[in-house]
């Protein structure tokens, strides 16, 4: 049992996986909080271009 307890303390493969999983978290607020930045002029822009494309449309 202490064998078992000795080589559970040691083992760091839960800590990578959850640093892992951290990084992954903050590029994902990162570009969520890119996209609502720009997320009105995008808006704008698709309306402009389906507008656009309603007027050339036969």
């Amino acid at each position: 049992m202490r064998n078992l307890l000795n080589r559970f303390a040691k083992d760091e493969s839960g800590a990578t996986a959850i640093e892992y999983g951290l990084i992954a978290a903050l590029i994902a607020v990162v570009i969520i909080g890119a996209l609502v930045a720009v997320g009105g002029k995008l808006d704008k822009k698709f309306t402009e271009v389906s507008e656009g494309l309603e007027k050339t449309a036969p």
